[in-house]
């Protein structure tokens, strides 16, 4: 009777995966799939093709840490800000409360916000530079990363370097409400103080996706405005404008290459030639000449 009841309290023992979901396992460690082209890609490959398809050229997912490490020297970047935390003053909750979902982002990234930002070189050259992190929160702009954005300007413009942002964002992040809104506002004018300033250039780079609040002020506003291929740039998703204006959107609406069409991005640059155009572009922009 004991040893039976004894049985009955213990945990039963965890399923164990078979041979085909560990075979599976094994394949996705190793493997991925483009979404472009359907190519089976090799991870290792793919990481030394800066994530980008060897047969089709489509772009994947890249980390804030790797798109700098293409651009700037190595050794070069020197991280400013890094104790920015948001905090929750509207006492936001949507499925969730704002502070388990911020908990789960800083569990998942290891950074406490969307945004990295620090000063760096290029090719010797001394640049104010900043990337969005779209795997925290897809890269929403809530107060710390408008702070962040700000503070970037307003060193630019202290230290007389141009300024240099990796936009990567679903837009303002809701959960901040109107504060994350005012951001819009708040990194427009430390801009257009830069420019005035300063007098140096900003150039803004937009990756997939680059939408929202984000879109709506400072990455529209560079000096330079470079774009990875078939990037989703706009203010709203297309699925959500087709549904506002009722009819159906242009083939390729949105895109690097439909804003490039029609006059709102200056040049689209493949992730793998973005160091070379910048450095060649902030040469011919601050020449005095």
């Amino acid at each position: 009777m004991s040893d039976g009841r004894r049985w009955f309290e213990q945990a039963p023992p965890e399923p164990q995966p078979g041979p085909r979901a560990r075979a599976e396992a094994r394949v996705e460690q190793l493997w991925v799939r483009c979404p472009g082209c359907r190519e089976v890609l090799y991870k290792d490959h793919l990481a030394e093709h800066a994530q980008v398809c060897t047969h089709c050229g489509h772009h994947l997912p890249i980390s804030a840490w790797d798109r700098l490490a293409l651009i700037v020297d190595p050794g070069s970047f020197q991280r400013e800000d890094a104790g920015l935390a948001a905090e929750d003053p509207l006492g936001f909750c949507d499925s969730k409360p704002y502070p388990q979902r911020l908990a789960a982002s800083r569990k998942k990234t290891g950074e406490l916000d969307a945004w990295l930002g620090g000063g760096a070189r290029i090719d010797g050259m001394p640049v104010q530079i900043g990337s969005f992190n779209f795997a925290f929160m897809g890269g929403s702009m809530g107060a710390v990363v408008g702070e962040g954005v700000t503070r970037l300007f307003e060193r630019a413009t202290a230290l007389k370097q141009p300024a240099i942002v990796i936009n990567a964002s679903g837009g303002a992040r809701m959960q901040e409400g109107v504060l994350s809104l005012m951001q819009m506002a708040k990194t427009c004018a430390a801009l257009a103080k830069m420019r005035d300033e300063a007098g140096l250039p900003y150039i803004s780079v937009l990756t997939h996706p680059t939408t929202g609040g984000v879109a709506a002020s400072f990455a529209m506003l560079g000096d330079l405005i470079l774009a990875e291929p078939n990037a989703l740039i706009g203010f709203a998703g297309p699925r959500v404008v087709e549904q506002t204006i009722g009819q159906t959107l242009p083939e390729g609406f949105q895109t690097s290459e439909y804003l490039l069409e029609h006059g709102l991005v200056d040049r689209i640059v493949a992730r793998g030639d973005l160091r070379a155009v910048i450095s060649t572009s902030l040469q011919l922009l601050t020449d005095p000449a």
